[in-house]
This record gives C-alpha cells, structure tokens and sequence, in this order.
C-alpha cells in the first residue's frame, strides 16, 4: 500500500512547529467558563475568557436554554431558508434589533459565519473593500470570498483612510469600508465618528465588526454605534452572541433592506443548520437582561478600571487599551510565554500572544476581565502579577 496515507507532508509542518516553539496542547476545563476554574485538574484564576458579563454560566441563561430543548429539541432540523426557522429565531431576531435600535437584524450562526457570510453578499466585481490593517482574521477571510478588489488602510489612521478613498472612490461601484469596532490585541476602540464621516464625504458604505465591543460598549452593551451616537449612519454592524452574550452566534444589525438580501444571499445562512433552540433560548434572556438593567456592563467596567490601575501602579505596561481587555506587554515573544507559564504556576490563567497575532517585539499576555470577578480575585490575579514581574525582572 502506498504511504501517501501517512501525511508526511503535515508530519514535517507539525515538526516545524514543534522547532520553533509553538506546538501546543489544548487546555482542558472542567466544569463551566467562570472566574474560578479547574484547568488541567488545577483551580486557578481565569483572566483569558470572552465571557465579558459571566453570562455563560447564569442561571437565569441555563434555565431559558434548558426550557427552550423542552419545547423545541436539541437541534432545529434544517437550514433557515427550508424548515429550520422556528418562532424563537424570529423572536431573537426582533429583540436584537430592538436592543440594537436598528432596523433588522439577520442572525449567523457564528461571528466568524457573518463576516464570511456578509461581505461577498454586499460588494462584487466592480466595488472596493477598504479594511483597517488590523482587522480580525474572519473579516480577511470574509473579504478573500468576495469578487470585489481590496486594499488596506493605516491601522486608525484616518489620514491614510482619506487618501485611499481619494485615489480610489471614482473607480469603483461601490466602496466598503470595514473596521473592528473594539480591537482584540490592544482594546483600542475604532474612530468611528470619523471613519463614518470620511464615509459620507465620499459616499462610502460602513461596515463595523463589534465582537468586543458587543455587550461592552454603549449604553448596557448596545456596542461601539451606540457609544458614539451614530445610529443610522453605519450600514452593517456586527455583533457576536458568544462572548458577552455567554451562548454562540454572530447576527448582522442593519436595514430592512439588508437583512433581506441577506436572507436570500448569506451563504451560512443558506447552506448551514440554524442555531439550536437552547443556544436561541439563552440569547433571548441574555438581551433582556441588559435591557432591563446596566448592573453587568456597569460591573465589567468597574472591574477592569480597579484591575488596570493596580496593573498600571506597579509600573506594567498595558498599552492603548481603552476597553477591558488589558495587554499587558512583555516584548520578547520567549520571555511573554514564560510570564504566562509562570503565572499559571501560581494559580492565574492568562494566555501568551505572540508574533504573527501581533507584531514582533510586542510579545505580551492578554487580560480578559469580566463582571464575574471579584475584588478579591482580582487582589491575587495582581499580587500574583507582580511575584512573577519581579522574579522574571520586568517590573
């Protein structure tokens, strides 16, 4: 029989991981997402999760997700566009845009699933996708799958922004710009206003990807729209339902009109099972919540601002951050890994980045705080910061 079967060629690539240091294991969690978890059999402090509002494990979220299995199952059975739209998808649909203050909203089945979804299904041959430099993975992705040619702007700079909008704008159909709204490495938040005003200057289409700044932003995590005020000026908005939200799923908030086309040309959408009824169940909850209250968002911010000052006082450095997520930046790639090795070994989870995620030399462990933690949590997570900071001699 031929060795063909035995993947050599993936066999070497794995190897060359393993040479450069960066082979990994997955980690192991026992037990559910929280502030306190069981990591590989260890109990430790968990500073890496998305889980912004500690809504992945709440109860009110468990029991809609447990009562919506009752009545609808555990899957929906089809594609949207067949016999997989039920009740409750059109009903969390209804809400998000209630919660969002938008026309429509159009429901993925992951964030990622939007972005790869949206983007081909709004340019074609003839239109122009202009992306910050720093944009999430999917939204590369996302603008790989359309016909439309693209080009990158300075990461914020909205002087490059102009000038490519200048050279370009009269040779295209169309022109898109994309931006994350809060991005995931530095927590800097993009400048939207502008953005939105170069847009219109230009005649230009908006598109913000919000997976951070969902739950986060804006008034009890409406997003980066509603922090700057600018309803009705951004075309497409993309929020996720798996991080602050706590369950899974991305959705398209936009106008009737988009939603529409989205509906008939959204190819997750088309050619993907919806999203189950226990997952719909806890998104429903979840969105009621936060409009019944600010006590989470408020909780997450309070949080992260006691944790950065306290980072901040011993003389780490946390970048740009304007968000709760907090880089805490090492430099050298070998010496961010180690940090991150260390402090797991004193009990605080908190994962390495490194080139090619962010730039070389700015190697560094990114901090997730939630409205899950405690002040006393966050003491240790912070003596713990500085045992290692002083023992590896970066403080």
């Amino acid at each position: 029989m031929s060795n063909v079967h035995e993947l050599n060629f993936l066999k070497d690539e794995i190897q060359g991981l393993k040479d450069q240091g960066v082979y990994r294991k997955l980690p192991v969690l026992e037990g559910a997402n929280e502030a306190e978890i069981i990591l590989n059999g260890k109990k430790v402090i968990n500073l890496s999760s998305n889980n912004y509002l500690g809504f992945a494990n709440h109860p009110r979220l468990k029991k809609a997700a447990i009562e919506a299995v009752e009545k609808y199952g555990v899957g929906s059975g089809a594609v949207r566009t067949i016999v997989g739209n039920m009740d409750i998808h059109e009903k969390m649909e209804e809400i998000l845009a209630e919660f969002k203050r938008e026309e429509a909203v159009m429901v993925f089945q992951s964030g990622f699933n939007c972005n790869a979804g949206t983007i081909q299904a709004i340019t074609k041959k003839g239109d122009l996708i202009i992306s910050d430099e720093l944009n999430h993975a999917s939204i590369i992705d996302g603008t790989r799958l359309s016909k439309a040619d693209r080009t990158i702007f300075k990461h914020s700079n909205m002087e490059d922004l102009e000038r490519v909008l200048k050279e370009n704008r009269d040779k295209y159909r169309n022109v898109l710009i994309i931006t994350d709204g809060v991005f995931s490495m530095d927590g800097d938040i993009a400048k939207l206003p502008e953005i939105v005003e170069l847009a219109e200057k230009y005649d230009a289409l908006t598109y913000v990807d919000d997976a951070h700044g969902s739950g986060v932003l804006g008034e009890s995590g409406r997003g980066t729209v509603d922090h700057f005020g600018l309803h009705g000026r951004v075309d497409f908005s993309i929020g996720t339902l798996s991080k602050a939200i706590g369950a899974i799923g991305g959705y398209v908030a936009c106008s009737k009109v988009g939603q529409e086309w989205l509906n008939h040309r959204g190819r997750p959408i088309l050619f993907s099972t919806s999203l189950p009824p226990a997952a719909v169940g806890a998104i429903i909850e979840a969105v009621k919540m936060l409009m019944e209250t600010t006590e989470f968002t408020d909780r997450l911010w309070d949080n992260a601002k006691y944790f950065k000052e306290k980072l901040g006082k011993l003389g780490f450095n946390t970048g740009h951050s304007e968000t709760p997520i907090t880089p805490v930046i090492i430099g050298d790639e070998a010496k961010a890994m180690e940090f991150s090795k260390k402090l797991l070994e004193k009990g605080v989870f908190v994962s390495a980045i490194v080139f090619p995620t962010v730039p070389k030399g700015t190697g560094r462990v990114r901090c997730m705080v939630t409205a899950g933690h405690t002040k006393e949590q966050l003491d240790r997570a912070v003596a713990t910061f500085e045992e290692v900071g002083k023992e590896m001699n970066i403080l």
